[in-house]
């Protein structure tokens, strides 16, 4: 490349002497800068977010953001997707392509003997919280866009524990832990900022959401207001991935980071842009091949916020977790091969997630953590892992497991109760006599002890779903897998370690066993707190609301009901607003997903 025009005056008048060097170097600063704007050019926003990143670091005394001083305390990032199953990640043998997640699983720790629950807000309440649902009242069902009910605002949550010892708390991406009142927002949770949706699925593009007939809106917030300004038909993925490289690109890495990235990906509906298309044509089953198209996409955005944290200096002081928050279901291309069941059930295939922990403070890399593991325990090693502090008169059901993931030592974590639900369809068959007098087996039930897994009352679909399931073979697909459940059966127990696919029940076999589980449960039940579960409010209608889903209750409602003229004067001022009118032009038969809300 020719030397440019601009140094050649200067270095006419310094030829001589010392000054030559000087010019030359003068000369080589031009020609860097010349390289490096042309290698930088294309980048856009994200360049002059790295650019603003260098200013910021530079008012506060770093000369390079890339080489930052660096908190004392780890950033947090935490990585939490929909509904993805536990065979669907490539690790697992999936036919998906996921290199990102194949490539950060095998460098950090693969968590093998991991748990979740088997629906969206059970999971992450208990996330938040490091409570079982029995102790937040969360045991029945997910929380619905209609229902005045969250999370319950005496649970001191995840983001508050960390604020209090000087984290920057971020959300970006789906909530569905209630919204009904202002103090139920994420932003009133322990968030610094919150970006994302309120309920637990909706559109990809146009973040639109029918619960029911008649009771459509839009749901896409930051902050605490509808992100009408955002609604530019991104998808959602790549949207949520921009949000996260601008949260990076604006925070300095002195100051500890908690970053919650919970992706809408791969829930139900399935969409994916059409370049992720490629690679799948030869998936014959329509549902896995958008399935695995919305995956892929996922990966790719997942490798972008792993290289943005590399570029603002924040990855050599960072803890990346990854988890679903339950198993895949099979009728909208999720798998669990050759787990037994599915992702609203108790059977392994509802529970058993993907995940894992990528960092470089891990002491043990590039290795396999067989040690139970649950979702709870997460509130309680990122608090210990952020020097905070948990109160002692707080009873918590997860454990400080860093030691366990990190050195390969053993879990303090013997036993999980994955839920008791005293609501849900009783079994027809069980009583108390099934349960030795113990437990009525005809409530809904499951707990791990050790090696053994006891379940009652009805648990769910109870197939294996193979690979050939997503071909088009017809209804005798699944060749010799389905099961129906014996007429009068209400009880279960596995031998997980010996079993995993729950083939073999050993009920019978080892009534001893299946006594001291029903005592365990019996004693866990004795904790619960009474389950959350209002009916519907018909003020929650978004078309009272601007056209939005969002808080609907106040104080004064309990005082008095409003009259049908407020109500009827608040409809008329929501038609008046444009933006959510044209919006629902859009979705004159927008359908209710109400079938896919009930399962989180």
């Amino acid at each position: 490349m020719d030397r440019p025009d601009s140094t050649r005056p200067l270095q006419a008048r310094v030829w001589r002497g010392k000054t030559l060097g000087m010019g030359a170097l003068v000369g080589f600063w031009v020609l860097s800068l010349l390289a490096y704007g042309y290698l930088s050019w294309g980048q856009g926003m994200e360049k002059e977010e790295e650019e603003d990143g260098a200013s910021r670091a530079q008012a506060l005394g770093s000369s390079d953001p890339r080489e930052p001083t660096t908190s004392q305390q780890p950033h947090l990032i935490f990585i939490l997707t929909d509904d993805q199953g536990f065979r669907d990640v490539g690790y697992h043998g999936s036919e998906i392509k996921t290199p990102t997640l194949d490539k950060l699983a095998a460098e950090g720790v693969k968590l093998e003997n991991y748990y979740v629950q088997p629906i969206c807000t059970p999971s992450r309440s208990q996330f938040i919280t490091g409570k079982y649902q029995i102790h937040t009242g969360l045991q029945h069902s997910i929380i619905r866009p209609t229902q005045p009910n969250c999370l319950p605002l005496d649970n001191a949550t995840l983001p508050q524990k960390l604020k209090e010892v000087g984290y920057s708390t971020h959300m970006v991406g789906k909530w569905h832990l209630g919204f009904y009142r202002k103090e139920c927002m994420p932003t009133q949770r322990g968030f610094d900022t919150f970006f994302g949706s309120l309920l637990g699925s909706g559109d990809y593009y146009t973040h639109y959401k029918c619960d029911s007939p008649g009771m459509c809106g839009y749901d896409l917030y930051e902050n605490d207001n509808a992100a009408w300004d955002y609604d530019n038909g991104i998808y959602s993925t790549q949207m949520y991935t921009q949000r996260v490289q601008h949260i990076l690109a604006s925070h300095h890495p002195s100051k500890p980071l908690f970053l919650y990235i919970a992706y809408q990906a791969v829930h139900s509906p399935l969409q994916a842009p059409g370049r992720y298309f490629e690679h799948y044509r030869s998936i014959i089953n329509i549902n896995r091949r958008r399935y695995a198209a919305m995956l892929s996409c996922l990966d790719e955005a997942i490798s972008n916020v792993t290289m943005a944290l590399k570029s603002y200096g924040f990855y050599n002081n960072s803890i990346i977790i990854y988890s679903s928050d339950n198993g895949g279901q099979p009728t909208a291309g999720g798998s669990n091969w050759p787990l037994r069941g599915s992702k609203g059930t108790y059977w392994e295939g509802g529970i058993r997630a993907v995940g894992f922990v990528h960092s470089p403070l891990l002491k043990n890399k590039g290795t396999v953590c067989k040690e139970l593991v649950h979702i709870t325990d997460w509130y309680p090693t990122l608090i210990s892992l952020a020097e905070g502090q948990i109160d002692e008169d707080i009873q918590l059901d997860g454990y400080d497991i860093w030691e366990t993931i990190s050195e390969g030592l053993r879990s303090p974590r013997v036993d999980i109760l994955h839920n008791i639900d005293p609501i849900y369809t009783k079994a027809k068959n069980g009583s108390w006599a099934a349960g030795y007098g113990i437990w009525n087996t005809a409530i809904q039930s499951a707990i791990r002890v050790r090696h053994w897994k006891l379940l009652t009352g009805n648990p769910g679909y109870s197939d294996w779903v193979p690979p050939q399931s997503f071909s088009n073979l017809g209804p005798n697909r699944w060749h010799n897998e389905r099961v129906t459940l014996p007429t009068g059966k209400s009880v279960w127990l596995f031998n997980i370690t010996a079993d995993p696919y729950e083939r073999v029940d050993l009920s019978h076999r080892y009534p001893g066993v299946v006594k001291q589980l029903l005592r365990r449960l019996s004693q866990f039940n004795k904790t619960a707190v009474p389950v959350r579960y209002p009916p519907k409010d018909p003020r929650s209608n978004p078309r009272l609301n601007g056209g939005v889903w969002g808080p609907w209750y106040k104080d004064e409602y309990k005082k008095k009901k409003s009259s049908k003229k407020k109500a009827q004067k608040k409809l008329k001022k929501s038609k008046a607003k444009p933006k959510w009118q044209n919006k629902a032009r859009s979705f004159p038969n927008c359908p209710s997903d109400a079938s896919d809300v009930t399962r989180g």
